[in-house]
């Protein structure tokens, strides 16, 4: 009995620190049931703030097939051993979205410590965890540089067990049974520390491409937790301290671009995501891969992704929309 009653009062916790969105109405985008209210009434689904699937760009999908397909990956695609999301957010509240594979889950090695990072700020807010120096300083290490020891260690603090229901809870559903899952964030980065693994697929840190991709939308919007931590979160995600896949692909043709990026590397197993920043346009690009060959795709795919958006007919950011990260 004890088990249940701390699962409803961990839930309680949540469900009142997130009430002010979750009592809002939804928008219709997301297909999940509502939630049934004690006595058998209907309550309201939490609105999604990040309605990706149903922002769709035709031009922009027609763009990235082809330009992934010059890239000689057309077989790593079909084969579901790639996965790709691409959001034009130039214009924030018009998101212009392409994917391949967009909601086919694949293990993401480090990718999902941005779901740990956004428990943390869950955890913080709540009260239960203070934003100090040090924790300052270890939740940046294990996003800047990718530190599995402060990523372990954060985890046993927040609780793998608050990182899953934050990150299934109505108003974020970054992981979403019904959309092929997401992230998710069941095991610490290290030999042992296994919680849980995701219920589809069954793996440890695990991703979809489209989910990432709502993450960074909510990140640029201001709702992950609220507008400052989200922009605290976002100076973490800055200044990327490994410079290969992504980040390597931009410096080469776009070194002034501002990127907020983790990415994530096992064996085989490649990932990559960031927010960028350049020449008035912005967007989203989320890459995973299982193949030897993924970080060097991924190097492939930020470029033509770039010059794709650049391409792109599309309002410019206005200055009063531009970040001050660098």
């Amino acid at each position: 009995m004890r088990q249940p009653l701390r699962a409803c009062a961990l839930a309680l916790a949540l469900a009142l620190a997130l009430a002010p969105v979750a009592a809002r109405g939804d928008g219709g985008d997301d297909g999940l049931p509502e939630a049934p209210a004690e006595g058998g009434a209907a309550l309201a689904p939490a609105r999604d703030r990040a309605p990706l699937w149903s922002r769709t760009d035709a031009a922009l999908q027609r763009g990235l097939e082809a330009s992934l397909e010059r890239l000689d990956l057309g077989d790593a695609i079909r084969a579901r051993d790639l996965a790709v999301a691409l959001v034009d957010v130039t214009d924030l509240a018009r998101p212009r979205v392409a994917a391949v594979n967009g909601d086919h889950e694949m293990y993401a090695a480090s990718l999902p410590k941005i779901a740990v990072l956004l428990a943390a700020f869950e955890r913080i807010a709540e009260g239960s965890m203070t934003l100090d120096a040090e924790t300052e300083a270890s939740l940046t290490r294990m996003i800047r540089v990718s530190s599995d020891e402060d990523a372990a260690a954060m985890m046993q603090r927040v609780g793998k067990p608050f990182i899953a229901d934050v990150l299934q809870s109505p108003r974020y559903r970054l992981y979403d049974p019904k959309r092929g899952g997401g992230l998710w964030a069941g095991k610490d980065y290290a030999q042992a520390g296994l919680w849980r693994r995701d219920p589809l697929q069954n793996l440890s840190h695990a991703a979809t491409a489209m989910q990432v991709a709502r993450f960074y939308y909510l990140l640029e919007s201001g709702n992950l937790v609220s507008p400052e931590a989200s922009a605290k979160m976002k100076e973490m995600l800055s200044k990327p301290g490994i410079e290969h896949k992504f980040v390597a692909g931009l410096a080469g043709v776009a070194p002034q671009a501002r990127v907020y990026r983790k990415s994530g590397t096992w064996a085989q197993w490649h990932s990559d995501s960031a927010l960028v920043e350049h020449d008035g346009r912005r967007y989203i690009a989320v890459a995973l891969a299982e193949s030897p060959a993924g970080g060097q795709w991924m190097r492939e795919i930020i470029v033509a992704l770039d010059r794709l958006i650049l391409e792109s007919p599309a309002t410019r950011v206005a200055s009063s929309q531009r970040s001050g990260g660098s």
